[in-house]
């Protein structure tokens, strides 16, 4: 028992520490995003006669692309009984999976916008969303997590944790949302899933182990041993729809021991029971160890892991076993929302059909009947027909029709309750817009919108179809909270914003097919901000005489860089008194933020700094609101002359796999690039080659990429941060501004 308890304590200081750490983080981040959840540990009794919630499941599957989630889908609902046929996301029949209902995702194979469906699983409904894989439409995977209760986190057998992975993982933890790891495309040559295992450990900081071992590996795949159970499971039939249960072959009981041994320890170091059984050398129990893994997968101290191959039909029939088993019903998950009737108080909804109505639209989506609204209920039944109450705008509104959806096919249904999600039409709303009865004033916390990246100037071809351009563009920004809309006052042009090229490729081309418009885009422009690097001192008058009452303010302070160079600016009064009068603090306020709107440099945004007021003068008669707005806009450019301004650019975590004999090549190209390589890692014959390259430097590389490896080499590529440019290239960048301006002016 000694030995046992000091191998068990030099564990939990190497790995468990490591771990902990990635729990904290993810607790803080949700915690500052006012999105936490927590879950109730205790196991579920069941019954003959179960509550439907007690039943219900709500799950996403989320991974980085082509992990195959959506092959996946479409094999839990051919299991499930919701579809009669299987069919591939890139398949010869031309019909596509059923969870790409787009044209587009079906010709790129590819998934672009989420699509929620429900099956049952043995007397248990499930309501699943398939998310996107690439990074430029992440915020489909951040609102489908923000409103689903548990999470598949599908990982390719061969790649195992690729970038978007670790966007994926951060976004689950945001959210707190408990998940099981599923080890996809076991029929893969070179899959290692032991390999994949150790990689969420020491990459995501996750307590994770295996609860299976696969019966053959790649072309001889035939099923799993449970580790839980101790039986071995053979898929066979046309579509692996038959199992049989059997005991586990001779040939594989050392290694399946051996792995049963590290998931009980790991177990143990989370679950009090687990641990002491393992400290006293006793085994546990089937049931033990279900419970255990249960209470610590929502406690979100554990993460099982299971495998097979969705392509091959290996391994689905145990994850949805897995889903019912270890992950929790909307009764277990305990969902915030915020009471405006008590000064925005924090209050625990009541996952109960019998209370008030509190729901939240996470997606809005057009459809031939208008706009389609999907909402997850929180507490309380939605009903057709009857009134609702929008809580941004205040106003009762009717629901038309109520439907459950089933990728893009509709059911109509009377009603829905607690735990459900459904879809609405004809309601006007935005996304993360709460909806309650009115008996309560009660508001969901709002989810995590990532800034977009890059920009492009876009105008219909023809100024006949200027009003579908509209149509369509206010349509996005609704349906997209990364897609946004401006308009350049100085050059007259339209600029859509998004997270990537692919993003805003996407919907120049669904506005040419959906409306008929065909669009000209501008060269793409990156969204530089601008940033100061040290404290400066500021002591600006405005003082404007012109024979009638003049306009006079002074302010003293200084500006000094926040915390992160990417922080919102702030404003702070460190005034003794009233030196100034109160009512023109606002005034100061207003002409810092229009300053940080167009910064001095290139007249990009500012952030990451803070304007402190410390003393200033007014005059009784001469000093206004406009008076105090331009001397604090004089204030921030007499600052920044001080300061030392530098522009920052955004730069992206790239990950390039290709074939080993161009690796010299592609390294060569991302230098080019003025990319800093973080790390090479060879794998049978491929290899992977993580970058931080400028945006800036990345458009047109994906051309590059398919040229210098013969079309054999794939990257990805998401946003990390901003980050000061080069003096020489900043030196440019002002410059550039400078003659693009009088450019301008001289057009004028």
């Amino acid at each position: 028992t000694g030995r046992l308890f000091v191998k068990a304590m030099l564990r939990s200081a190497t790995s468990s520490t490591l771990q902990a750490a990635g729990r904290a983080f993810g607790r803080a981040v949700a915690a500052r995003r006012g999105c936490q959840r927590s879950f109730s540990t205790t196991p579920v009794t069941r019954s003959d006669k179960l509550d439907y919630l007690d039943n219900m499941r709500n799950i996403g599957i989320s991974a980085h692309i082509d992990s195959g989630k959506t092959t996946l889908t479409e094999r839990i609902l051919y299991y499930t009984g919701r579809i009669k046929e299987i069919h591939e996301v890139r398949g010869k029949d031309g019909v596509g999976a059923k969870m790409d209902s787009m044209d587009l995702e079906r010709e790129k194979g590819i998934t672009i916008q989420s699509a929620a469906t429900f099956c049952a699983w043995k007397d248990h409904p499930i309501n699943i969303i398939d998310t996107p894989g690439h990074v430029d439409f992440t915020i489909e995977v951040e609102r489908a997590l923000r409103v689903l209760d548990g999470a598949v986190l599908v990982l390719c057998a061969v790649g195992g944790v690729q970038s978007q992975t670790n966007t994926v993982d951060r976004q689950m933890k945001r959210y707190g949302v408990p998940r099981i790891a599923f080890i996809n495309k076991m029929d893969r040559g070179g899959s290692n899933p032991w390999r994949i295992v150790e990689q969420l450990r020491e990459k995501l900081f996750l307590n994770a182990a295996a609860i299976q071992v696969p019966i053959g590996m790649e072309d001889t795949l035939e099923g799993m041993v449970d580790l839980v159970a101790m039986k071995a499971i053979t898929f066979s039939g046309e579509k692996g729809e038959i199992l049989t249960v059997g005991e586990v072959p001779e040939g594989m009981k050392k290694e399946v021991d051996a792995k049963r041994a590290e998931m009980i320890e790991r177990l143990g170091e989370v679950d009090d029971e687990i641990g002491e059984l393992f400290l006293a050398d006793e085994t546990p129990t089937e049931k033990q160890l279900q419970d255990a893994i249960r209470r610590q997968t929502l406690a979100l101290k554990f993460v099982p892991v299971m495998m097979g191959s969705a392509y091959k039909n290996r391994g689905v029939q145990l994850l949805l076993d897995g889903v019912l088993n270890y992950l929790p019903n909307p009764k277990e998950v305990v969902n915030k929302a915020l009471d405006l009737a008590k000064d925005e108080e924090e209050v625990i909804t009541a996952t109960d059909p019998t209370e008030p109505l509190v729901a939240l639209a996470f997606k809005l989506q057009e459809s031939q009947f208008g706009q389609l609204t999907y909402l997850r209920i929180y507490q309380g039944t939605i009903r057709k027909s009857e009134m609702v109450y929008h809580v941004m705008s205040g106003k009762k509104v009717k629901v038309p029709r109520l439907v459950r959806m089933h990728s893009d096919d509709m059911e109509d249904v009377e009603d829905a309750k607690a735990g459900e999600i459904v879809a609405l039409f004809g309601i006007d709303c935005a996304t993360g817009d709460t909806f309650t009865d009115g008996k309560t004033k009660l508001s969901m916390t709002s989810m995590h919108v990532p800034e977009p990246v890059m920009s492009l100037s876009l105008a219909p071809a023809q100024t006949s179809n200027l009003d579908k351009f509209s149509k369509a563009l206010n349509r996005f920004m609704r349906e997209d909270p990364t897609f946004r809309v401006g308009f350049d006052k100085e050059t007259k042009q339209t600029l859509v914003s998004g997270m990537g090229e692919l993003h805003l490729q996407i919907y120049v081309e669904r506005i040419k097919r959906e409306y008929g418009v065909e669009c000209v885009t501008g060269p793409p422009r990156v969204n530089y901000r601008e940033t100061i690097t040290k404290k400066a001192d500021f002591d600006y008058q405005h003082k404007k005489q012109t024979g009638g009452q003049g306009q006079f303010g002074r302010v003293i302070g200084y500006l000094e860089p926040t915390e992160t160079i990417m922080d919102a600016p702030e404003f702070q009064n460190d005034m003794i008194g009233n030196i100034i009068t109160p009512s023109w603090l606002a005034a100061i306020n207003k002409g810092f933020e229009e300053s940080c709107e167009n910064g001095p440099l290139t007249e990009h945004p500012m952030s990451g700094l803070r304007f402190v007021l410390v003393d200033g003068a007014s005059h009784q008669v001469d000093s206004s609101e406009l008076a105090f707005k331009l001397a604090a806009r004089g204030a921030v450019r007499q600052a920044m002359e001080k300061s030392g301004g530098v522009v920052l650019e955004p730069t992206m975590a790239v990950e390039i796999i290709c074939p080993e004999e161009f690796q010299g090549t592609v390294v060569g190209g991302i230098n080019k690039r003025k990319g800093m390589i973080d790390s090479s890692e060879t794998q049978h014959g491929y290899v992977t080659v993580s970058a931080v390259v400028p945006l800036a430097n990345m458009f047109g590389y994906s051309t590059e990429l398919r040229s210098c490896t013969q079309g054999k080499g794939e990257f990805t590529m998401e946003y990390k941060t901003h980050s000061p440019v080069m003096p020489q290239q900043q030196a440019e960048l002002i410059a550039q501004f400078a003659e693009e301006k009088a450019a301008k002016l001289k057009a004028k």
